[in-house]
């Protein structure tokens, strides 16, 4: 479960729990359980991701017919901080 205490204070919620989720994997997932996983729709969990994208926190790696979706380094590292500032909130 992505935890979600105190995120919608300092981000945006779906992008912020997007990354979280994506950090909790060690694979690559695809963008119709990510949207599932944080109760968004499909459209717009691909609108999030390819501004992800742009800004160099996730990479689309094509597996057969569809795309996988994985961190990358600066990503892991934005999800680390998402994750610590959610923490210190926590009563």
């Amino acid at each position: 479960m992505i935890k979600r205490d105190g995120i919608d204070t300092f981000f945006r919620k779906k992008p912020a729990l997007m990354l979280v989720a994506l950090r909790t994997s060690t694979r690559s997932r695809y963008g119709s359980i990510l949207a599932k996983e944080i109760d968004c729709t499909y459209s717009h969990a691909i609108k999030i991701l390819q501004g992800m994208e742009k800004l160099g926190l996730v990479l689309f790696e094509r597996q057969g017919r569809v795309k996988a979706v994985r961190l990358t380094k600066r990503g892991q590292e934005v999800a680390d901080h998402i994750e610590r500032v959610t923490d210190i909130l926590k009563f």
